[in-house]
């Protein structure tokens, strides 16, 4: 059963008193390797204290790569989850290391996150690690699509069906980043509408908005940005079929007034107000 989180917003030290100040935010969302479990910012206790949901984000786990999930990181998300009492963690169907000792390579961590093959060796792996992932945490795990610039070659399964198969064989639940979902539909051609048919949409924990700027046929997802209206499109088209539990908006870099931020917020409540309004 997914949680009920409403309108949230990416927790960043850059903005945290502006954060603070926000009407109407339900909840924040860290990013985990930024957060201590054994000392969270000041600024994050005092949400915390006011009764703000927050959610540790992932970015390292790398669940999608040949190697088992590291302990520690495991741990480490583990502990920050109980730290912030969150209802759930999240991370991203992706890999971001690879070679090693096993394969007679150097170690690589990428620095990014990198897409994972859709066929059906690289899905029993992904679910693999995502069960291990999930009997080493304390709260549900939910996992992210990623934006792309590649398609890998050979692939068997649509992005549909290959997380509707991740859900179905592990339980896990999905992060469904609408930003995302409209950059691969720039870069690789990729119809958001047809990815949102595909998805078991019972499955959905919360939703990812963020800004990016498309130059020379390219879209980048800079999270520096701000929101632009396909994106928007992409999101109510998810509304279209299923009210989300909780919208977050992302912002990274780049940090625009409290007003600006405030607007947002607004006009992503205008599109998911809708959907509630429906059921």
């Amino acid at each position: 059963m997914s949680v009920p989180l409403g309108t949230g917003i990416g927790w960043r030290p850059g903005i945290a008193e502006d954060i603070a100040g926000l009407p109407g935010v339900d909840w924040v969302e860290v990013v985990a390797e930024n957060i201590r479990a054994d000392d969270p910012p000041e600024a994050l206790r005092r949400l915390r204290a006011r009764g703000t949901t927050v959610v540790p984000h992932g970015a390292s786990l790398g669940l999608g790569g040949a190697d088992r999930p590291d302990l520690g990181r495991l741990v480490a998300l583990a502990e920050l989850a109980e730290a912030l009492d969150a209802p759930l963690v999240s991370e991203h169907v992706a890999f971001v290391r690879a070679g090693g000792s096993l394969t007679g390579s150097p170690r690589v961590e990428a620095g990014h996150l990198l897409p994972v093959p859709r066929t059906r060796d690289a899905l029993d792996v992904l679910c693999a690690n995502v069960r291990l992932a999930q009997a080493a945490l304390p709260v549900p795990l939910a996992l992210e699509n990623i934006a792309a610039l590649v398609t890998w070659p050979g692939e068997e399964l649509t992005e549909g069906r290959f997380l509707s198969e991740l859900v179905e064989r592990t339980g896990v639940r999905l992060l469904v980043d609408v930003a995302n979902l409209h950059t691969n539909h720039v870069n690789r051609g990729e119809d958001p509408a047809t990815v949102l048919d595909g998805l078991p949409v019972e499955a959905l924990a919360y939703v990812h908005v963020a800004g990016g700027f498309e130059r020379e046929g390219l879209w980048y997802d800079s999270h520096a940005h701000p929101v632009t209206r396909p994106v928007l499109d992409v999101l109510a088209e998810l509304c279209d079929r299923v009210a989300p539990p909780g919208v977050l908006l992302e912002r990274d870099d780049h940090f625009p007034e409290a007003e600006e931020l405030s607007a947002e917020l607004d006009a992503i409540r205008a599109v998911t107000g809708r959907a509630r309004a429906r059921v």
